[in-house]
């Protein structure tokens, strides 16, 4: 009885280990299935071949046709779903981190933003978002909402912000030279000491703005809306302020300089004469 028990575990533990094997248990039973239908079918290839070989290639190519369709229809299927999957978990990831202030929390956000960019996601939900002293040069984030979102001391350096939601967000001490802010809403945005050398703010909306110190050089503000927006000791050197609405003197005595700066034709002679040091050079 002993050795009947021991015969019976090491048939156990050969199944065992061929079940754990899915390349050996699918060709074991490719084999046995071929023994079993080549044996029944040996009758047919003696008395009749030609006609049975015409149904193996009609079969054949009904297997192709479901390969094609089926087959490749199911791969995208699944490949699209990963997808989705992978951009659902990185958005959830943010949502995570959302108001976490830490350096943490910034690193990891900024890297589920690029990964969604991979993914040509650029719309991302970022309100409230610790982004501080991080780096995000070329990103897209066309049309995202970046409301009360700490940028501060980070880095856009040619980042796309067209359309993207910037209200009383913190840009202190950042680079965003080049950068796309066109119809931008940043209304009571905080840009004081940023760097935003030839960026264009071409129809955004800058209201109550600060721009204290910032580096305004060569920028475009053609027909943004300037409306209480602060250029206390801001460089507008070169800058292209035509069609600007809301801009007073008053505010643009307070800047740096003015100096090749582009107004409108009433705006540049009360500029000439009230303030005519700051176009001076």
């Amino acid at each position: 009885m002993g050795r009947v028990a021991r015969i019976k575990k090491r048939i156990s533990d050969k199944f065992d280990e061929v079940v754990e094997k899915p390349i050996l248990t699918s060709t074991i039973v490719l084999v046995l299935v071929a023994i079993v239908v080549i044996g029944l079918s040996l009758p047919f290839y003696i008395s009749d071949f030609r006609s049975f070989w015409i149904q193996v290639l009609a079969e054949a190519h009904g297997m192709i046709f479901d390969i094609a369709v089926i087959g490749i229809l199911l791969y995208w299927l699944n490949q699209n779903g990963e997808v989705r999957q992978r951009i659902r978990t990185y958005k959830d990831e943010i949502d995570d981190f959302r108001l976490w202030e830490s350096d943490e929390a910034a690193f990891r956000t900024v890297g589920n933003i690029k990964r969604l960019n991979r993914h040509k996601i650029c719309e991302i939900n970022l309100v409230n978002c610790h982004l501080a002293r991080t780096n995000l040069n070329y990103v897209n984030l066309k049309s995202s909402n970046l409301n009360s979102t700490n940028l501060s001391n980070s880095s856009l350096i040619e980042t796309n912000l067209e359309n993207t939601r910037l209200n009383q967000t913190n840009l202190e001490n950042s680079n965003l030279n080049q950068a796309n802010l066109k119809g931008a809403y940043a209304s009571g945005a905080n840009f004081k000491d940023a760097f935003l050398i030839k960026t264009q703010f071409e129809n955004a909306f800058l209201i109550k703005t600060n721009f204290k110190n910032a580096f305004l050089m060569e920028s475009n503000l053609r027909n943004s809306y300037l409306m209480g927006a602060d250029f206390e000791n801001a460089s507008l050197y070169k800058a292209d302020l035509r069609g600007a609405k809301g801009l007073t003197i008053e505010q643009l005595s307070k800047a740096k300089t003015l100096y090749l700066a582009q107004f409108d034709d009433e705006l540049i002679e009360q500029v000439k004469l009230i303030i005519p040091e700051l176009v001076g050079g």
